[in-house]
Formats: C-alpha cells, structure tokens, sequence
C-alpha cells in the first residue's frame, strides 16, 4: 500500500498543483485585465478631460474675440459721435457769429448730440473702468460746453464775446478729453502709440 498511496499522493498533489496553477494563471489574467481596463478607463477620462479643457478655451477665445469686436465697434461709434457733436457745437458757434440763419446748423448739433447720447449710453454697457472713466470725462466737458452754447444761443447779439471765448475753449477744454478718450480706446484695444 505504500507504493499506490505515495503514488496517489503524487497524483493528488499533482493534480492540485495544475488546477491551483491555473486558477493562479486565471487570477493573473483577471487582474491583469482588470488593470488594462482600469487604465483604458482612465485614459479616456483624461481624453475627456483635455477635450474639455479644450473646448473651454476654445470657447473663452471666442468670448474674447467678441468682446474684442463688441468693444471695437462700440468705439468706433462713440469717437465718431463725439467728434461730430463737437465740430456741429464749432459750425453752430461760427454760423452764429457770422449772423447766419442758425436754425439748419442748431438742428444738426441736435443730431449729433443725439447720436452722441446713444453711443454714450451704449458704452456705459461694454467698456472696461479706464475708458468708461475717460468717456465719462470728455461727456462732461462736451455737456458743460453744449449747456453755453444753448444759453448764448438765445442772444448771439449780447453773447458775442462768449461765443468767440466758447470756440476757443472748444479747443482747449473738449479737445484734449476727446484725444485721452481716444489713447484710453486704443490702449483698451491693444493698439500701441508709437
């Protein structure tokens, strides 16, 4: 019986040795897989993740863009309308110096500072502190001078020297707050001075 037991034993435990050799295999294969899918998993999820990122960027660059072109066009108006109600508050000085019929030049400045209000208003909503500070600047100097002009408009006759001194400060007081509007503008749009 000794011989047939040991080989019995023999047997068993090489019968045990190849089945716990592949549920060790088998055990292997599943972590192993388990750790591909693991990482497959992962690797999606920072594909995910920088398409994301990208996408944001993306996104931001084009809200930039917008901004950019918001801002630019808004510009682009409110110099414009400025600089016309300040030239029509000039034309309306000069026609009311020279003893014109006064009554096409004041219906243009109305225009102009109509224009001028709106594009102001617009502004308000989309330019950043800096500009917002010089236009607001310029907007007072620009009403202060137009709030003259209306007054002396009543009597040219009696407010000839105030009329000369107003075209003067148009140059001297507007002017220069309309040239920080615009440097304030250019600056906001990245656009150097050289």
């Amino acid at each position: 019986m000794g011989a047939s037991l040991t080989a019995l034993l023999i047997a068993v435990v090489g019968v045990a040795g190849t089945l716990g050799a592949a549920l060790l295999t088998q055990n292997r294969a599943d972590r192993t897989k388990r750790m591909e899918l693991q990482a497959a998993a992962d690797q999606r999820r920072e594909e995910r993740d920088h398409a994301e990122r990208l996408r944001h960027a993306e996104l931001e660059r084009q809200r930039a863009s917008e901004s950019l072109e918001r801002r630019r066009a808004c510009y682009i108006t409110l110099n414009t309308a400025a600089r016309q109600f300040v030239t029509a508050m000039t034309n309306h000085i000069h026609a009311l110096r020279r003893g014109e019929e006064a009554t096409a030049s004041l219906e243009r400045l109305e225009e102009c500072r109509a224009a001028y209000r709106d594009s102001y208003a617009e502004a308000q909503m989309i330019v950043p502190s800096a500009v917002a500070r010089a236009s607001s600047d310029a907007k007072d100097h620009m009403n202060e001078a137009y709030g003259m002009l209306r007054k002396y408009t009543a009597d040219p006759a009696v407010y000839a020297a105030e009329l000369a001194a107003l075209g003067t400060a148009l140059h001297v007081q507007v002017w220069p707050y309309l040239g920080r509007l615009k440097v304030a503008m250019r600056t906001d749009l990245g656009i150097a001075d050289d």
